[in-house]
């Protein structure tokens, strides 16, 4: 029997949309609170491509819902998890690290590489994707996310001079110079700036992003303090442990995104919440077409 493809939205990474049972397109939604499982394999093209409404899609995606030629979204798949699998395998490892578990220290200096090559490369290639696949918000976040690893990751790295430049005769002791600290505590303010923003626009997606972007931006504002404190001759390791402890609760709930979307991507029988909040904010032309 033919598809009529007029009535089955465009396929969409990951996510199944909603749509009316009676109108002849039952959406599967991957990513939310209910969704049918029994209408998922019907609905699959590959394990990773599955039809999405474009208000689905602003709920999981955290950005509209752009024309995209040549039905490019059925042919790529879900790059959202690879960037994820990077933030988490350089976020966790430093929040280990900064709650000084097992004698760890020194800002992670050891796990330099993962900075590189989990945070930033996995991260910058997850953003370039979501960008072909014309998802902004997405891309900006990731890539965002990327540089600042590359960034943290070269601050580390005695080759570019960062923090040596402040101590020459005494490389050693250099990150912990007063004026290297203050200089890097604004990098952190700025950070915290732009989680911050990231997590009012997360209002429109769900309670798992939202409550990512909350703990990043009160981890940073703990670091920028750690690090002002030094400047001021004092080492404060409670400002330290704080914000290792906010960037685990912040791994806890990526590693718990993380194993939905990758559940989600396999369509397995498993459906696990992460907290719709769209219903409560609408979006701009939703509010346009109701008037």
């Amino acid at each position: 029997m033919a598809t009529n493809h007029n009535t089955i939205p465009d396929v969409e990474k990951d996510h199944a949309g909603s749509g009316s049972v009676n109108g002849g397109y039952n959406g599967y939604d991957l990513h939310h609170d209910h969704h049918d499982e029994d209408t998922a394999l019907r609905r699959l093209r590959t394990a990773g491509s599955i039809s999405i409404t474009p208000e689905l899609f602003e709920k999981i995606y955290l950005s509209p819902k752009n024309r995209v030629s040549n039905n490019i979204r059925s042919t790529f798949g879900n790059p959202t998890p690879l960037a994820l699998c990077g933030f988490l395998l350089s976020l966790t490892p430093l929040s280990n690290v900064l709650l000084g578990w097992q004698g760890a220290g020194g800002l992670g200096a050891a796990e330099v590489g993962a900075y590189y090559f989990f945070g930033g490369l996995l991260m910058i290639l997850g953003g370039l994707l979501e960008f072909v696949l014309g998802n902004t918000f997405p891309f900006v976040v990731f890539g965002s996310f990327g540089a600042f690893w590359f960034t943290f990751g070269a601050t580390l790295t005695p080759t570019f001079n960062a923090s040596i430049a402040y101590d020459p005769t005494n490389p050693a002791a250099s990150s912990a110079n007063p004026t290297f600290a203050s200089t890097f505590a604004f990098f952190h303010v700025y950070m915290g700036v732009l989680c911050f923003v990231y997590m009012i626009v997360a209002l429109r997606t769900n309670i798992v992003f939202v409550g990512i972007f909350l703990t990043l931006t009160c981890a940073f504002g703990c670091l920028s303090a750690y690090f002002f404190e030094i400047g001021q001759g004092h080492v404060n390791l409670q400002l330290q442990h704080a914000a290792g402890g906010l960037c685990f609760v912040t791994c806890l709930l990526g590693w718990y995104l993380f194993f939905v979307q990758l559940l989600a991507a396999v369509d397995f029988p498993l459906n696990l919440p992460v907290g719709d909040l769209s219903r409560f904010i609408r979006g701009a032309s939703e509010r346009v077409k109701a008037e």
